[in-house]
């Protein structure tokens, strides 16, 4: 190829080059003049950031009652263990395993025939002395006439005199060996002598039963009422001796994962000392038991009534945040619903409910769920929360149940 031909390629190569830039140009032109405005466009202003969901509750007055929760135990008012106290065929129960019993239902019998023969004899026997004894005291009345007047020897009206007292006291004692075989007797016909419920029949009939027998026949429980033992912290029974002499302290009881609510009832004993090994002291509560929603032996959690104040802050004891510094809420303030954290004192934190006294207005809203999601300042969607403390319920306060205050994290 000749020089003019190199030439005139290299020059094509320009003009196409050049041709690009200025179409390349004529584009970023139009992209910076809006069309048709005869000037330049506005850049684009920033977006906002997007406002993040949480969930909120307004600060409410409310009467919030103290709970002081322990662990318990039901327990029968009365248990009795049935046994026999006489020898014998066990020839008839009254009773079904499980049947509610009177005070005085007969429950088993034990064969009364060797008992109803001794009585029949002892009976028997007195009636032979009586017989003795008439006879020998119309003998005496004659010796005593015939020594009057100098029949007989007055001795011989007072040997008769003696026989007469030995009958006598022979008498007495057949009549003792009367009773005592009516007692016998009676033993064979066993009652019940609380009301309650039976449990397992532990000897069938047709089985010999013995008076020292240590297993027994049938336990009797007393359920309704029904007591519940349940322990409480010692540094509140002086909090618990006062309210007693105010009124009746009322307990709940609940199931032992408190998930369902069992009974009412009202506190009756405090123990007479302290356990040195835990730092508890034992309370009885005695509940009505129609229903037998309460059986012995059965762990129950337990929660006696201490006060209940009138009319103070509260709030879900979720909204209430522990920080370096203490306790902190985030508020939801006005008009753009922005969280801005706030310094609180709580004289209690319940697992509902936290009563506030100092930090907090009636009618402001905190942030109950998603705190972790904001920081100060930040832009939020507020939801409504379920209402804090429902109708009922209270602080329920445990062992390490305390007080805090304290303010937001740094």
């Amino acid at each position: 190829m000749d020089q003019s031909s190199r030439s005139v390629r290299a020059r094509t190569a320009v003009r196409s080059l050049a041709a690009a830039g200025v179409l390349a140009g004529a584009v970023l032109a139009a992209s910076v003049w809006a069309p048709g405005a005869g000037g330049p466009a506005k850049a684009a202003e920033p977006s906002q950031p997007p406002t993040v969901p949480v969930t909120v509750a307004t600060v409410k007055r409310q009467d919030v009652p103290l709970w002081l929760q322990g662990i318990g135990t039901v327990q029968a008012v009365s248990t009795v263990t049935i046994r026999s106290r006489v020898d014998g065929e066990l020839q008839k129960a009254f009773f079904t395993e499980g049947q509610t019993i009177k005070a005085g239902d007969p429950l088993v019998q034990i064969d009364p025939r060797p008992f109803q023969a001794a009585l029949d004899q002892a009976t028997a026997k007195k009636a032979q002395d009586e017989a003795q004894l008439a006879n020998a005291q119309r003998d005496l009345a004659r010796y005593e006439a015939l020594a009057q007047r100098d029949f007989s020897s007055r001795q011989q009206a007072d040997t008769q005199k003696a026989e007469v007292a030995q009958l006598q006291a022979q008498i007495k004692g057949d009549q003792a060996l009367i009773d005592n075989a009516q007692v016998q007797l009676g033993y064979t016909l066993i009652r019940s002598p609380i009301g309650g419920r039976a449990g397992f029949s532990l000897v069938d009939p047709g089985n010999i039963v013995h008076a020292n027998d240590t297993g027994g026949i049938v336990v009797v429980t007393q359920t309704d009422p029904i007591a519940v033992v349940f322990t409480l912290p010692e540094d509140r029974l002086h909090d618990i001796v006062d309210a007693m002499k105010q009124r009746e302290v009322a307990v709940s009881v609940n199931s032992r994962d408190t998930r369902r609510h069992l009974k009412d009832g009202t506190l009756k004993v405090i123990d007479n000392q302290v356990d040195p090994t835990t730092g508890t002291i034992r309370m009885k509560a005695l509940f009505p038991n129609a229903d037998n929603a309460l059986w012995p032996g059965e762990f129950v959690s337990a929660e006696a009534l201490l006060r209940t104040d009138r009319g103070v802050l509260t709030v879900p004891s979720a909204a209430v945040q522990r920080g370096a510094s203490g306790l902190y809420v985030y508020v939801v303030a006005a008009p753009d619903d922005h969280v801005e954290p706030r310094t609180v004192q709580a004289s209690r934190l319940g697992p509902q409910v936290a009563v506030i006294t100092d930090g907090l207005k009636e009618g402001e809203r905190v942030v109950v769920s998603g705190q972790l999601k904001v920081q100060p300042g930040t832009r939020v969607e507020a939801r409504p929360a379920e209402q804090p403390l429902p109708a009922g319920e209270g602080i329920a306060e445990g062992i390490s149940q305390g007080v805090a205050q304290g303010g937001p994290a740094q």
